[in-house]
């Protein structure tokens, strides 16, 4: 196998770069780095080897290529898609740029994992971070019965900017005691001592571009009707994605049933002794593969609801782990 990442100097490219040097199972006889006019030429070490990065142009380079595991933004994957699969490439893409177009599958493999033997346009979209770890967790539930609605508000880590917003996190919390004003480019506001109810645009509802992604992403990969209705938060967190999630289901769901749903389903790793303050949390996440799913209760406010709570890293399953597990899927399945 010929793997190509794009964006290996990015946040989810170093994080591409470290699975694929941990997947040991993983076939790949020959890999090439690709990155913008600022990263080409930095030099990576895999498995052993060291791997210049190249500049990403409008040529052959992807002659050959099997897989090419792309994060480097919108713009630049829309702009480079056709150059990238004109050879047959697959391109498994991290950005935003295709996840709604019909004809592009958007997949997590453990819900909708055949979606991606679909592949008219040689593309294949990696859903946003707050949507994968939320239909991991879902879709445990939706085997029992069929999810009518959610309601969720995420708590979202720094890591979702990127790396040079954990850099400003960790800077501006340096700033402050130094007794600087923080420098902020990354987001809204400050993030540190803070949290920010804006991610993304605003959109004519209200909603931002983020919350209207977890609307229309969940639909699209559980293939279902289901409403989501979402507020997500930045918080001052380096790493991780939280979520508390509330479902209302057809049929009546105890807490047994969910706790054995979750417990059982493929990528989620229970957390839930709450007594014994067993929950999950970032600080204990960050740097983990799974979903980890935890304060399962009824919901008191109508019938037929759960709430729970669920973690897991952004820069993982949240985006580079659940792409290199759809190209293992497609190696192992696709005919």
């Amino acid at each position: 196998m010929k793997i190509a990442i794009v964006g290996a100097s990015g946040a989810v490219g170093q994080e591409f770069l470290t699975i694929l040097n941990e997947r040991v199972d993983f076939p790949i006889d020959e890999l090439l780095l690709f990155g913008s006019a600022r990263s080409a030429g930095t030099k990576y070490t895999f498995r052993g080897k060291e791997i210049e990065v190249k500049l990403l142009q409008h040529n052959d380079d992807f002659k050959g290529v099997d897989i090419a595991l792309t994060s480097a933004g919108a713009s630049t994957s829309k702009e480079f898609a056709e150059t990238i699969t004109k050879h047959g490439t697959l391109m498994i893409d991290n950005s935003s740029a295709f996840r709604m177009d019909e004809d592009v599958p958007l997949v997590v493999p453990e819900v909708n994992p055949e979606d991606a033997l679909n592949t008219p346009r040689g593309i294949i979209a990696n859903p946003n971070c707050t949507t994968i770890q939320m239909v991991v967790a879902l879709n445990a539930i939706e085997k029992l019965s069929h999810i009518k609605r959610v309601h969720v508000a995420t708590y979202q880590s720094a890591s979702g900017g990127g790396a040079q917003a954990m850099a400003e996190l960790k800077h501006q919390y340096e700033e402050i005691v130094a007794g600087e004003e923080p420098t902020v480019n990354k987001f809204a506001y400050q993030l540190a001592y803070n949290v920010i109810p804006h991610i993304d645009v605003f959109t004519d509802n209200d909603y931002t571009k983020e919350e209207m992604k977890m609307y229309h992403e969940t639909r699209k990969i559980m293939h279902s009707d289901i409403a989501v209705s979402a507020t997500c938060v930045r918080v001052p967190v380096m790493r991780a994605h939280s979520e508390s999630i509330w479902v209302e289901t057809e049929q009546d769901i105890t807490i047994e049933q969910a706790r054995k749903a979750f417990a059982e389903s493929e990528g989620i790793v229970l957390m839930d002794e709450p007594s014994e303050k067993v929950y999950p949390m970032p600080l204990f996440i960050a740097g983990k593969d799974p979903v980890y799913v935890g304060r399962i209760r009824k919901d008191i406010s109508g019938e037929n609801g759960l709430a729970f709570w669920c973690v897991a890293d952004q820069i993982k399953k949240g985006a580079a782990l659940n792409a290199v597990q759809i190209a293992e899927w497609i190696i192992r399945n696709r005919k």
